[in-house]
């Protein structure tokens, strides 16, 4: 299991790839091959195989999962949303890989106090967030591949198709890595943590991503109330963090912006309460907003959207009542989980409990006015997983 958490810690920085295996025509580019997105997916598949038979053969053993009825009551309405949508095999496709992350959060709660488990997290992590920030910003100094250079409006990228993306991904990230920084006993991983921490702050920055800049902002807020434990110094520094947010999104709100692009949003969430009106009770399907959008969009909206740019809107569009409602469940499920068992948890567990929980409300801050597949497909799950599996863990390992 520690091979198998590396791998696919390691992998993640790839996985928006996965989104040019379908017909869907999403608005970036894509920096992996195709041989090697199938081979990602494989080997994900693979590793989802072996996690999912780890499981059962130690379900009598297992730690309580209580993430596991949300999370399949989520993949069983994001289903039914694909079969009845507007473009099924699409859909299939999207949420079986939905389907992989959520084998890897129960994993991460069941084995995370096995031995190497939390080590090979934590490296494997550290290092391939690392390099997928430092990746992003030479590719932004280069200017190259010039194509994604231009599309991005001279924002960082990497390998995540959209400065967006790549944001959200750091939103979850830097928190994770504080938090290694300050519980991992081997010198050279907090070392390496710190390093880690300063690439992906730069690299955020680099994203000009306001939704993301904001969800960073609510992360760090939470981040700073959540340690002064209840005292009024984490209340003040949480305010003027999310102070100082505002602040700098309103400074450079236009930068390496098309200021055309300022008021769209408006007329795609106009556009998306008319799928809603249309498809209230299972949507259209996963990834089948843009197929509907030019039917609905407002006089003089814009000419296409791919997905509503809201997370909220997009899953009540594109899942339905039931897909809302499921999502929603796995929410209130994990906060209450964690606001269970930090008080119980040893100190490096609380500290990683809420350090994964603040990047949770990072990304859902951000989520407010952006829509993030490598949240939803490759992160969300297994990060709610970590704060469940951190607010239960024994003891830190030692090397």
């Amino acid at each position: 299991m520690p091979v198998a958490f590396a791998v696919v810690y390691a992998a993640v920085p790839l996985f928006p790839a996965f989104i040019s295996l379908t017909s869907v025509a999403y608005p970036g580019v894509s920096m992996v091959p195709a041989p090697m997105v199938y081979s990602i997916l494989g080997c994900v598949c693979l590793l989802a195989a072996y996690a999912g038979a780890a499981l059962w053969r130690r379900r009598a053993e297992s730690p309580p999962q209580p993430l596991l009825a949300p999370m399949l009551a989520w993949f069983c309405a994001s289903m039914l949303a694909a079969l009845l949508g507007l473009d099924p095999p699409n859909g299939v496709i999207f949420v079986s890989i939905f389907g992989l992350s959520i084998v890897w959060g129960l994993a991460l709660v069941a084995f995370w106090n096995d031995p190497g488990v939390a080590t090979a997290v934590f490296w494997s992590y550290t290092i391939s967030g690392a390099l997928a920030a430092a990746t992003a910003l030479a590719m932004l100094a280069t200017r190259h591949p010039a194509a994604l250079y231009a599309i991005g409006h001279g924002r960082a990228i990497g390998t995540f198709v959209l400065p967006g993306e790549l944001a959200a991904y750091l939103v979850i990230f830097v928190p994770f890595v504080y938090a290694v920084a300050r519980i991992a006993r081997p010198r050279a991983l907090r070392a390496t943590a710190w390093i880690a921490m300063a690439l992906g702050l730069a690299a955020l920055a680099a994203t000009v991503s306001r939704a993301g800049w904001m969800g960073f902002a609510a992360a760090a807020a939470f981040v700073a109330a959540t340690q002064a434990r209840g005292r009024r110094g984490g209340a003040l520094a949480a305010t003027l963090i999310v102070a100082a947010g505002f602040a700098v999104v309103a400074l450079f709100f236009n930068a390496q912006h098309n200021p055309s692009e300022d008021y769209t949003r408006i007329s795609i969430w106009q556009a998306a309460t008319q799928v809603i009106d249309r498809f209230p009770l299972t949507g259209v399907g996963p990834f089948d907003f843009s197929r509907i959008y030019p039917l609905v969009r407002v006089p003089d909206g814009e000419v296409s959207a791919f997905h509503a740019h809201s997370i909220y809107l997009t899953f009540f569009a594109e899942l339905g009542v039931l897909g809302l409602g499921a999502f929603l469940w796995n929410v209130w499920a994990v906060a209450r989980t964690v606001i269970a068992r930090v008080p119980l948890a040893s100190p490096e567990g609380a500290v990683l409990a809420l350090a994964a929980a603040a990047g949770l409300v990072g990304v859902a801050v951000q989520g407010l006015i952006d829509t993030m597949s490598i949240v939803i497909f490759g992160l969300w799950m297994p990060t709610m997983g970590l704060a469940v599996a951190a607010a239960q863990w024994r003891a830190p390992e030692r090397s």
